[in-house]
């Protein structure tokens, strides 16, 4: 087991420091406008000069990607000074010289346009992000799940025929394109129907009383967001509990004179739910960093939202540290998925 954790451990360091390298590298070929970004258009010389090295654009960029990655990592090597002691709020670990040895959170540089910490931008906007990921995931379990039941026990009919074809549809229907339809119908054209507006976040402003939560406004992203998965979770318990209702013990307990209901609530169900469950556990993953588009168009605030705003204003420090951080999210959830897998099935070897 250990083995196999060190193996699944340095596979995904691995990854994440590819993703890493390349979004620096891509970003950064077009990073020299820094100083036009924080200042605008009018800056003389030293200006430019003092802001490019304020954000180490005055040096290779070999140079400044070991920077960037020292940076990220939460145990790192810098100059032991007061300067660095405030910018990176370090803890000691090991003095030589005058460097240290320190341990810290990610710094992931300042923003162009704010000169606010990034850390703290992406760290305020992945909570809205989460709850969507959340709710769409919640939605698309729960619906997947009933109708691929549904289909199970009404197979080759119409409302297995019907399901399928919806299902079908929600797989190859793309995500931002799903947004603006959901989000014209159900928040223009229906709305005084459904009673739902067509963008808000989970929390609004109110002059008088402060922030509320207007839980309403979760409902079009989370049923946008959560359509792909819901396809592909209902065709997944279609076909295990089509493959489950064959087996000898189902036929056992319809011969005791078990119902339908009770025969798929107590044997069915429970033993066809392990390839659902996986796919619900990587579907979270990527539903967290598919939520760019979703968010923007229903003006949902979080990571999504935040990075294309970033990118409309150039604002590179934002958009690598969102990058950097989906991606980060992405590898963990995924390195957790894998080790329940050699945890619940010892025969994975690999």
């Amino acid at each position: 087991m250990l083995t196999y954790l060190f193996k699944k451990i340095i596979y995904s360091l691995s990854v994440l420091l590819g993703v890493i390298v390349l979004v620096f590298v891509l970003f950064n070929i077009s990073a020299d406008n820094a100083a036009s970004m924080t200042m605008g258009q009018r800056t003389d010389t030293k200006s430019i000069e003092a802001i490019n090295k304020e954000f180490g654009l005055d040096k290779p960029m070999a140079t400044r990607l070991l920077l960037y990655i020292n940076d990220l990592m939460p145990i790192s090597i810098y100059e032991d000074n007061n300067e660095n002691q405030i910018k990176y709020k370090y803890i000691h670990l090991v003095q030589f010289s005058n460097k240290a040895v320190v341990i810290k959170k990610p710094y992931l540089r300042q923003s162009y346009q704010s000169r606010q910490s990034v850390y703290d931008i992406v760290a305020s906007s992945l909570v809205g992000t989460f709850i969507l990921a959340f709710a769409a995931m919640f939605f698309a379990t729960l619906v997947g799940i009933f109708l691929g039941v549904i289909c199970s026990i009404y197979k080759d009919k119409w409302q297995d025929k019907t399901i399928l074809l919806v299902s079908t549809i929600g797989i190859s229907l793309p995500s931002f394109f799903a947004a603006i339809i959901i989000s014209w119908l159900f928040g223009f054209y229906l709305s005084k129907y459904t009673v739902l507006d067509m963008t808000g976040s989970f929390l609004d402003y109110d002059l008088e009383t402060g922030n509320y939560i207007r839980w309403r406004n979760i409902i079009l992203p989370a049923f946008t967001l959560g359509i792909r998965p819901l396809a592909i979770i209902i065709q997944l318990t279609r076909s295990s509990m089509l493959e489950v209702l064959q087996q000898d013990y189902i036929r056992t307990a319809k011969a005791k004179g078990l119902s339908l209901f009770e025969v798929v609530k107590r044997h069915a169900l429970p033993n066809a739910l392990n390839p659902v469950i996986t796919a619900i556990s990587g579907w979270f993953a990527s539903l967290m960093a598919g939520a760019f588009f979703v968010e923007y168009v229903f003006n949902w605030k979080g990571i999504g939202k935040v990075t294309v705003e970033a990118l409309d204003k150039s604002d590179l420090p934002v958009v690598m540290g969102a990058v950097v951080a989906v991606a980060s999210m992405f590898v963990i959830v995924n390195l957790l998925v894998d080790i329940s897998y050699r945890w619940l099935d010892p025969r994975i070897r690999e």
